[in-house]
């Protein structure tokens, strides 16, 4: 590796352990316990070697927006103990290739695509660990399935064998923090509605990104999706090559 390659890479951890850092602290002032949040580093647009570097230095799950440029990824390092999840919109035409290379889904918000998933994951695969996208703000521009639509479709996708419902998932409207609290009153809600959900077991709360970690935690969420604190800047398209 050479001297620029190195420096970056170094950057790189800096500011992977700075993040783990602001989340023990973020914590910690919430009075939760530091291993109930896990760090999703959110790769879109990043080259596989960030991932590579990352991942020798303890991260496991890595998120990732767009279907065919986690493929490509996943070929380049293949044989790494890697965690992928997909916590984009997923189209139909794409949920054959997800099914089978993905771990977690955090972007589910309706119930055809979750029939799919489950038709398609393959046997020998254990379930499919997947997140109920909500759109809380009812925002047109944003994917997820509204309040009033959540109980039917949790209890639909609790019927699928091949998925395991882990919880609930939010991108809040930017600087509406309060929506974190009300996907936690939401998931507390559905858990007490179906106690067997906790069996399952029904329990992340995927909320909080780089902007907003210490907020997300105190609200209690399970996975921070953190991007730009821990890869930078990120890329165009067009620098990295790829597209959905």
């Amino acid at each position: 590796m050479n001297s620029a390659r190195a420096s970056a890479s170094d950057e790189l951890i800096s500011r992977w352990r700075q993040v783990l850092i602001e989340m023990r602290r973020a914590s910690a002032v919430a009075g939760h316990e530091a291993e109930a949040v896990q760090l999703l580093a959110v790769s879109k647009f990043h080259a596989a070697e960030a991932i590579a570097a990352l991942n020798d230095s303890g991260q496991r799950d890595f998120g990732e927006n767009y279907v065919q440029e986690a493929l490509e990824k996943m070929q380049q390092l293949r044989g790494r103990d890697i965690c992928w999840h997909l916590i984009g919109p997923l189209q139909s035409n794409k949920t054959a290739e997800v099914a089978v290379n993905f771990d977690w889904v955090h972007s589910i918000d309706r119930l055809k695509i979750a029939r799919r998933l489950n038709d398609q994951r393959p046997d020998e695969l254990p379930p499919l660990n997947i997140c109920l996208q909500v759109n809380i703000d009812d925002e047109d521009s944003k994917s997820g399935c509204s309040l009033a639509e959540l109980p039917a479709l949790v209890e639909a996708v609790m019927a699928l064998p091949r998925l395991r419902l882990r919880g609930l998932m939010v991108i809040p409207k930017a600087g509406e923090t309060s929506a974190f609290a009300t996907l936690a009153k939401t998931h507390a809600a559905i858990l007490a509605r179906l106690p067997r959900l906790a069996d399952a077991p029904f329990d992340s709360l995927s909320m909080g990104m780089s902007a907003d970690l210490a907020e997300a935690i105190a609200a209690g969420s399970t996975w921070v999706r953190i991007g730009t604190a821990i890869f930078g800047a990120r890329p165009t398209i067009s620098s990295v090559g790829t597209t959905a």
